[in-house]
């Protein structure tokens, strides 16, 4: 296993090349990311481009919502107009009464080198992980704030570990993070301002968020582009930044400015050129992919993503979706739909509470790639 120290001191030096220009026009391909083996041609002349052409080809993605949001299982009793990730907001939960689960994450059994084996082993070309989502709880160790997994009980930079394993097998890395939602920051979007699902509805107001004159979203704005640099300096090569809660700015067409959006796309692709970045449908028009969730039938001028989970309906683990999970027949159903529509599928696993995967899961996704290898194998003619 790559040394924790050297793995860190690799990453920083790859984002200082990106920083200062190196990657994008040295001819060599020394330090081509793992996961672009393959494409060092493209790549050297545009690394963008050859992770483009890498995602169009992968096919098939593994996504992971685990957070503080997998401990409750099933706090609102399974009424799945929200899915279980939504808990703290459909709860309307307390920001300090929910930031009381922290005390109870250990994520004893999340253990990055069998997930990634999992979703070779299913044909899945790269991983894409919660690093933070809209409770504000991070999987990685941000100077920005005191609430995420280094700070818990588990001890654990979950982003850094599945980064190492996912860099020494040749996986893809993405990376979700909340932009548009949050339920914790004191600056981040507010009902008054951007629609009724920003925040939580709580009565009375909660204390810790800032009102009125005291509100600035641009200290928010700030926060997430700080969080999204560490992730891009401090975890080696990413293969694509992964925005959610396009509701929120979306809902106020005419502020979108105000989230900077395109100057945070511009600061992604300086820090790691080859890194490309999605917000669900598109706010903008100039994301590189799109990854509308569960059932699509739009059309699109960029590649294309349809996620879905092997989940009933939740993509954090639910106890009401214990009997619910997608069979191997289901997920090739799947499969077959996101390849008429010419897309990748990425499919979610929601970790029990102890950073498991729930063993439905495990077995469909080993019966799925069986089969996807036994078709491969079928395909290839034999010899005369």
């Amino acid at each position: 296993m790559i040394n924790r120290k050297t793995f860190i001191e690799s990453s920083m030096a790859c984002a200082g090349l990106a920083a200062s220009g190196s990657f994008v026009h040295a001819k060599s391909t020394t330090n081509i990311p793992a996961f672009l083996k393959g494409y060092e041609t493209l790549y050297a002349d545009d690394p963008r481009k050859a992770a483009l052409m890498y995602f169009r080809e992968a096919k098939f993605g593994l996504f992971v919502h685990y957070g503080l949001y997998s401990l409750l299982e099933a706090y609102w009793q399974g009424q799945h107009s929200k899915p279980s990730s939504w808990v703290q907001l459909r709860g309307k939960i307390r920001v300090k009464e929910y930031e009381k689960l922290a005390a109870r994450f250990t994520a004893e059994k999340f253990d990055a080198d069998f997930i990634t084996d999992m979703a070779l082993d299913a044909g899945m070309k790269y991983i894409n992980l919660t690093t933070r989502h809209h409770d504000g709880f991070c999987l990685f160790d941000s100077k920005y704030t005191d609430f995420k997994s280094t700070n818990s009980p588990a001890k654990r930079d979950l982003v850094g570990e599945l980064a190492e394993q996912c860099q020494q097998k040749g996986v893809g890395f993405y990376l979700y993070y909340s932009h548009g939602r949050d339920w914790r920051h004191p600056h981040a979007p507010n009902n008054h301002d951007w629609g009724g699902s920003a925040r939580p509805d709580y009565d009375p107001p909660e204390e810790s968020y800032k009102y009125g004159q005291e509100h600035d979203l641009q200290i928010y704005v700030e926060f997430m582009k700080n969080q999204i640099t560490e992730l891009l300096t401090n975890y080696g090569p990413i293969g694509a930044i992964w925005l959610d809660g396009i509701g929120t700015p979306a809902s106020r067409k005419e502020k979108i400015p105000l989230f900077k959006t395109q100057e945070l796309y511009d600061h992604i692709h300086s820090l790691q050129p080859q890194v490309l970045v999605s917000y669900k449908q598109g706010l903008l028009g100039t994301e590189d992919f799109k990854a509308p969730e569960r059932k699509y039938d739009g059309s699109s001028e960029v590649p294309l993503e349809l996620c879905d989970t092997l989940q009933g309906f939740s993509w954090g683990y639910d106890r009401q979706d214990e009997n619910n999970h997608k069979s191997a027949d289901q997920v090739m159903a799947m499969l077959d739909h996101a390849k008429t529509m010419g897309a990748n599928l990425l499919l979610n696993t929601g970790p029990l509470p102890d950073g498991s995967v729930h063993p439905d899961d495990v077995k469909t996704l080993a019966e799925v790639g069986r089969r996807l290898r036994k078709s491969t194998e079928a395909s290839v003619p034999s010899e005369p």
